[in-house]
């Protein structure tokens, strides 16, 4: 209860001056995140990927319920053609996928109908073939008609302690344990399997470099391809904010290009420049130009005329009203611009590194899924968002210390 007041306590908005002020254009102050919201919200994330994944970093009162792990049992009837009917119990020991068990071993019984043991990995089922065993089966038209006690028929299934016996067509038994609502590791790893095999990766490597040098890879061929195409979009930005030639030249080009996805690229980008790191800078500058030329131009659109004649009024020429007025004022717009670029970008490298890359985030998570490594798969995505928000981050600070001017009339 204590720790509960103490969230909520940071969590009430403040009754404060700023917390009346109403959002308005322009007035970025308005609404600030709340950083106790933010750290609550990604504990959480964690909370719920532990609980569904039976983390052993979660006391097990958090656990969802996992599958079915132990032995159970239920009987099964079987009618002869005569209209007689014995049982037979079945053994059932369902362990973990990661482990083996032995079959118990288990008395078949005086009737027709053997009892029978069988071993089942967590998350699977297995068809049992009682013909195998009973002294009759389906050559001589003696079917199974129930289990525990509930008839039974092709295509239908019964519930039993642990799970549920389906009968398939052909009238065999498939055994299907309780799989509760965990998810299994194949399918997602708990936290701290993703943080051995990051901690595993970081020293001995993967694929003969280590995880730093895959992000380094990565982050390289990202800031390359976004510096060329701010080089280049960026005055392509101002000349089509500023002279209608150019805008008539460029703006047919620049509004195709803008919508069409980078990844729709690759297939051209590897026939011309093939499949080396001229190939994927390319690709990232592509991604970055057509963003950072229409920011410069919306960004040299957007200022006010009444500044631009106030300077000639004062006696300013072309260059100083370029160098005081349009660039400053523009800058905000770069700036965001440069933030989504950089974004696109980012996600852009792994699309492009998952084609004959020999190093790379976006290769470690392809090889990993071809190999069914989700660990691996978990821990670069994750590894990805990481960085990409710590780039996004490190941005908005440039852009405070830079552009401090930002939402000011």
């Amino acid at each position: 209860m204590t720790i509960w007041n103490t969230i909520k306590r940071f969590l009430t908005p403040k009754k404060d001056y700023g917390s009346l002020k109403t959002v308005t254009f322009g007035d970025e102050s308005a609404v600030t995140s709340n950083t106790v919201a933010s750290i609550v919200s990604v504990v959480l994330i964690f909370v719920f990927w532990g609980a569904f994944t039976g983390s052993k970093l979660l006391p097990g009162f958090l656990h969802a319920p996992g599958p079915f792990e132990g032995t159970g049992t239920f009987t099964y009837t079987i009618t002869t053609p005569a209209g007689d009917t014995d049982d037979a119990t079945v053994t059932v020991v369902v362990h973990p996928a990661s482990e083996e068990a032995d079959v118990p071993a288990v008395a078949p019984g005086e009737g027709i109908a053997k009892d029978d043991a069988t071993t089942i990995a967590s998350y699977r089922s297995k068809l049992l073939r009682v013909d195998d065993n009973d002294e009759m089966g389906r050559d001589q038209e003696t079917f199974i008609t129930a289990v525990d006690g509930q008839p039974i028929a092709p295509g239908s299934a019964v519930d039993v302690s642990f799970g549920a016996i389906r009968m398939s067509d052909k009238g065999t038994l498939n055994i299907v344990p309780d799989t509760g609502i965990q998810m299994e590791e194949i399918w997602l790893p708990s936290p701290e399997a993703v943080w051995n095999r990051m901690t595993e990766i970081a020293t001995v490597g993967f694929r003969n470099f280590t995880l730093a040098e895959h992000l380094g890879f990565s982050l390289f061929r990202v800031i390359v391809g976004f510096i060329l195409g701010a080089i280049v979009g960026i005055p392509l930005g101002y000349a089509m904010g500023l002279s209608n030639w150019f805008r008539g030249w460029f703006d047919p080009i620049v509004e195709f290009m803008r919508p069409v996805p980078p990844l729709a690229l690759i297939p051209l980008v590897i026939i011309w420049f093939g499949i080396g790191e001229v190939g994927k800078i390319i690709l990232l500058f592509l991604a970055a130009l057509w963003i950072m030329a229409i920011a410069a131009r919306s960004g040299v659109s957007g200022v006010r005329i009444t500044k631009i004649h106030a300077a000639y009024s004062l006696g300013a020429s072309k260059w100083q009203i370029m160098r005081h007025v349009i660039i400053p004022n523009s800058l905000p717009e770069i700036f965001t611009g440069a933030r989504v670029a950089m974004g696109v970008c980012w996600g852009t490298v792994v699309a492009a590194e998952l084609v004959a890359a020999q190093k790379g985030g976006g290769m470690m998570i392809s090889v990993a899924a071809d190999f069914q490594q989700t660990d691996i798969v978990m821990m670069g995505i994750i590894l990805i968002g990481i960085i990409g928000f710590t780039i996004d981050v490190l941005m908005r600070q440039a852009e405070k210390l830079l552009v401090p001017w930002k939402g000011k009339a």
